[in-house]
């Protein structure tokens, strides 16, 4: 079996000695090894992959013994995790994911599509993958998140994907999934809110468009970022041929971000990541 091992601790001589020591008491073999250490903060983080037979809590337990109390430690066997996806209108991202799902690209089982329209119904029924409409008609948003709720609780799993969903959650939502929520968003140089985005940079003239992956927390699009991308435009193109190609930005960007944390390679620190 193989597992990932996080570490995240306060920095000093001797750490990685001391860690690897501990794994090879209890028959482990490092397949790969990754650290850094965040000068200003004087935090070191630590990502392994290590084979063979283990006692999760146990090893954990026995790390934690030989580091600071601020130490965090986290083990995690290498196999597929859930996700639930949440769509609203938009087709691009959600199709990438299907498709690379579909091709054994994604290292992840979607186990449900929710949407509060059911325009991407036939997209789902396509992949023989659950779709699940909750309407959010006559609702506030409290009402709509609570029927969402309702139906996430017949379902396990690690992490929600919005994939252009259009709803601002509310606090009580994102604590529900806090560090488990992964969103994509448009991000220009500089930088467009409101309707129709890529109709505003092409008026502004710009000669960048990008997006940006993050985990969801209470301030709007300032989660930590796990990954980002850009391509450059030009004045020969049109605000449609510039919403085209963000989008195809937009489903890779948002595609390699969720793989990063299907892969357990991601620490979350203060508002922002460490990503090996």
């Amino acid at each position: 079996m193989e597992y990932v091992l996080k570490i995240q601790t306060p920095d000093s001589k001797g750490l990685i000695a001391r860690i690897t020591q501990v794994i090879f008491e209890n028959n482990l073999n490092i397949l790969k090894n990754d650290e850094f250490v965040d000068k200003e903060s004087n935090i070191f983080f630590m990502r392994s992959q290590v084979e063979g037979d283990c006692e999760i809590k146990s090893l954990e337990s026995k790390i934690c013994a030989i580091l600071p109390t601020q130490t965090e430690v986290a083990i995690t066997p290498i196999e597929p995790k859930k996700i639930v996806i949440l769509c609203t209108k938009e087709n691009h991202c959600l199709g990438d994911l299907l498709i690379r799902y579909d091709s054994g690209e994604l290292k992840a089982d979607i186990v449900a599509v929710v949407s509060n329209y059911t325009l991407l119904e036939p997209l789902c029924e396509k992949f023989k993958i659950p779709f699940l409409f909750v309407s959010h008609e006559g609702l506030s948003r409290e009402e709509h998140e609570r029927e969402i709720l309702k139906i996430l609780e017949n379902y396990t799993f690690d992490y929600i994907v919005l994939a252009k969903y259009m709803r601002i959650l509310t606090p009580y939502f994102v604590r529900a999934f806090e560090g488990r929520i992964i969103n994509i968003h448009h991000s220009f140089l500089p930088a467009f809110v409101g309707a129709n985005p890529y109709k505003q940079a092409y008026n502004r003239g710009v000669k960048i468009i990008g997006a940006t992956a993050h985990f969801v927390n209470n301030e709007l699009d300032e989660g930590p970022i796990i990954y980002q991308d850009i391509i450059k435009v030009n004045h020969s193109m049109d605000w449609r041929e510039m919403q085209k190609s963000g989008r195809d930005v937009e489903k890779i960007v948002l595609a390699r971000a969720l793989n990063l944390a299907l892969e357990d390679r991601i620490f979350v620190f203060g508002n922002k990541t460490i990503v090996f």
